[in-house]
């Protein structure tokens, strides 16, 4: 079984998005991007994937500098190519030509060592889906609180 290692995570996408459907991607890191990502230096928020040239980039990503890094240093906001079959970039190209679908990622994990990132598949959400979300998530924790105090 691979070992999984959650390095950052993207809550403010899974209250703004609909999740239809969700994609594993490699992730193309130059110098020392990867001793960031191990350090858990890596903010995900308001970061999106668009489809260019038939590849798929990560964009808005931030992974800071490397603190024992030297003037090879990378570029935190610098756009990340993404790692899929060419059937995949298709199919996510054509979801993307839709309206109202978005790539986010989900969150970024070292699988067995080697930096991926969770795409989703996303539709946004109106402000009222938001307030219905926030809604049944606070009646199911005050359920949850009257079946403990029970």
């Amino acid at each position: 079984m691979a070992t999984l290692k959650t390095i950052a995570v993207n809550r403010r996408a899974f209250h703004d998005y609909n999740i239809e459907e969700t994609i594993e991607a490699g992730i193309v890191l130059s110098g020392t991007e990867i001793k960031s990502i191990r350090a858990g230096k890596v903010n995900l928020h308001h970061s999106f994937a668009r489809p260019q040239n038939g590849e798929l980039w990560l964009l808005g990503a931030h992974i800071a500098h490397y603190e024992q890094g030297n003037r090879y240093n990378h570029e935190p906001m610098r756009p990340r190519k993404l790692l899929l079959h060419r059937g995949q970039i298709n199919k996510l190209t054509a979801k993307v030509a839709e309206r109202g679908f978005t790539l986010v990622p989900l969150k970024l994990y070292l699988k067995e060592g080697i930096a991926k990132v969770e795409l989703g598949l996303a539709r946004g959400k109106k402000i009222y889906d938001k307030r219905q979300t926030l809604a049944r998530r606070e009646a199911e924790r005050e359920m949850g609180r009257m079946i403990k105090a029970h």
